[in-house]
């Protein structure tokens, strides 16, 4: 077997590769650079699940970041079971050919109670009195006390919100160099997700300063880990998950819905909550795509009218249009609905202000039923941004109940980067780059080709001597 380390880089297309990411156009020039056709959605649990089954939506299941789970009449976002993901992953695949393999899964999604020998993931605490910890799930048990010993506690903060930035993806990269040293497994795969947060607060403009600054900060970890794998004769694979493309503004999916009388909502102390087991019909947004949820199938071709009347709104995809995407699974919504490429789907479903949730101007990735790109901003109209936060988490600290609501829930234009809808052009999609270019197929490849190019890269001595003993 020949050992492999395989990085995940966010939102990094070809397009983005150059004099900016010094490390990843010498690793491209020594091997190969291929543009990768993504999955629908490209977002990042459905596009993961894709690298590491080889498989669509449809076989794997994960048909987005969350779905309305219909027996629970709850939407749910971002869980982490590796349960849920149906289908052979790569490291089952290997173990499988070879019992000697091992591999070290690093934040990856779905990473709890997973397969792989060694894993970790952003896993906060909270305790009974409301508070938000920061801190990561890791297997075996004991080495989250390891991890923490060497790099301090996770980052959790600089890992998603109006404070994300490269420290996490830093912590991420020197947790995988610890990982390679001690545990030496036979594959590796990490995950770093910097260039993901201003490619989408400021789009994929390689002009701004900002991204060309985090184009080099990315590659220079990059940088880092391919010389921790070169030091090691290992492999090297680089791959993303989907294209940033350059976006103006939301489509307001639900206030669709609620104004037609097909959504609803519950009061709460004056606060509209979402009810997504009463509403005829509601959407599920997650970046360019929302799962659109019917639950009165009477009103199919109502529901479907609206969407089509909307104006940021591409297309909308019934039974036939799922399947030829591969989302024709149990957990899809009835109907799908994909955004323009300069637009996404917001969450909001309030018609005012003043009832929208309490949690609507917090970062909330888990009672928000949608994806919220807003959270990665301060609200611009706090004056005094850093006293605002400053001041809720001394009250927070000192036992007071608080809202940490600095995040707008109305300025939606704020957001200039979005995906999920494949990209028009391969170049600003995903890719991967190898160091062995034997490896890569002289075209593009598919996303559901992955794991097999990894398993390749994995077993390449041994395909190479059963060839030579044929040949001979």
């Amino acid at each position: 077997m020949k050992q492999t380390l395989v990085i995940l880089v966010v939102g990094l297309s070809p397009a983005l590769v150059g004099e900016h990411t010094p490390h990843l156009a010498k690793l491209a020039k020594r091997g190969g650079l291929r543009a990768m056709r993504a999955v629908t959605p490209a977002v990042t649990c459905t596009a993961q699940s894709t690298l590491v089954t080889g498989l669509t939506p449809k076989e794997h299941g994960i048909v987005g970041n969350g779905w309305f789970f219909r027996d629970l009449s709850e939407v749910w976002l971002w869980r982490q079971s590796n349960k849920l993901v149906g289908g052979e992953k790569i490291w089952e695949a290997a173990k499988a050919r070879n019992p000697e393999f091992t591999c070290a899964k690093m934040f990856w999604w779905y990473n709890m109670y997973s397969t792989a020998d060694w894993s970790a993931t952003p896993r906060p605490m909270y305790p009974a009195d409301g508070r938000k910890i920061p801190d990561h799930y890791s297997h075996p048990p004991e080495l989250h006390d390891e991890l923490d010993e060497k790099l301090g506690q996770f980052p959790l903060f600089k890992f998603w919100g109006p404070m994300a930035d490269i420290t996490s993806s830093k912590w991420i990269a020197d947790a995988t160099c610890h990982m390679m040293e001690t545990r030496n497994p036979t594959l590796t795969l990490t995950y770093l997700p910097h260039l993901d947060y201003n490619l989408q607060r400021l789009g994929p403009d390689l002009n701004h300063p900002d991204i060309q600054s985090d184009l080099t900060a990315v590659d220079a970890l990059c940088g880092e880990l391919i010389a921790k794998a070169d030091e090691q004769g290992q492999n090297v694979i680089i791959v993303s998950e989907y294209g940033i493309t350059p976006v103006t503004d939301a489509v307001h999916i639900n206030r669709a819905l609620r104004q037609a009388g097909l959504l609803r909502v519950r009061n709460e102390q004056g606060r509209e909550q979402l009810d997504a087991g009463a509403s005829d019909a509601f959407a599920v947004v997650d970046h360019q795509l929302a799962h659109v949820y019917v639950n009165n199938h009477e009103k199919l071709d109502e529901v479907r009218g609206i969407l089509e009347s909307l104006d940021g709104v591409e297309k909308v995809l019934g039974e036939e249009g799922k399947a030829q995407c591969g989302l024709d699974h149990d957990r899809s919504g009835e109907l799908v609905a994909i955004s323009k490429a300069d637009r996404w789907f917001s969450y909001y479903y309030w018609l005012d202000d003043n009832a929208a949730p309490d949690y609507s101007r917090t970062v909330d990735i888990h009672r928000k039923p949608g994806y919220d790109p807003v959270e990665l901003f301060i609200d611009p109209e706090i004056k005094v941004p850093m006293l605002a936060v400053a001041s809720r988490l001394i009250r927070k600290k000192l036992g007071f109940r608080t809202l940490l609501d600095v995040i707008s829930n109305k300025q939606t234009t704020l957001v200039k980067g979005s995906h999920g809808r494949p990209t028009d052009t391969p170049e600003h999609g995903p890719l991967v780059i190898s160091s062995d270019a034997a490896l890569l197929p002289n075209s593009d490849i598919d996303s559901t080709d992955f794991k097999q190019l990894v398993l390749d890269h994995v077993f390449a001595d041994e395909t190479a001597d059963a060839e030579f003993k044929q040949a001979s």
